[in-house]
């Protein structure tokens, strides 16, 4: 008869929990280390700040070209030439100067264009084109 070795069976029975142990001791160490510790166990009074005034935003000047072409500077109707030089009267008065240009939707590209080209001989370096998100399922 053949004999079977019992300490062979025994160890594939067992449970190892020698990893186990390991993983415990990693997320305790990482818990421990994470954990703010308490500041607040002496009574003491902070410093508080000054107050300062914040800086003002910048005026933003609007440049509109409407659907027929026309050009408005802040609300009030000029054209291409007399635009160059009301910007550069704002650029003189404002070295930081702002300008947004709002084009409507169905504007010849030439008007829009003629407004940038307005601002670039005016030597306005911070220009933005107004946009509105699309909104979803609206048509085109």
């Amino acid at each position: 008869m053949k004999k079977f070795s019992h300490s062979a069976h025994e160890t594939l029975t067992e449970l190892n929990i020698t990893p186990l142990l390991d993983l415990c001791f990693v997320l305790l160490v990482i818990f421990i280390i994470t954990t703010a510790p308490v500041v607040n166990d002496l009574e003491m009074e902070l410093p508080t700040a000054a107050k300062r005034e914040r800086e003002p935003k910048p005026k933003v000047n609007y440049v509109t070209v409407d659907r027929d072409g026309r050009m408005f500077l802040n609300r009030q109707e000029t054209d291409a030439a007399s635009l160059v030089e009301e910007l550069i009267q704002l650029r003189i008065a404002d070295a930081d100067l702002n300008v947004v240009v709002r084009g409507d939707r169905h504007a010849k590209h030439k008007h829009i264009v003629a407004a940038l080209e307005a601002l670039q001989d005016a030597n306005i370096g911070k220009v933005n084109l107004a946009t509105e998100p699309k909104l979803a399922g609206a048509p085109q």
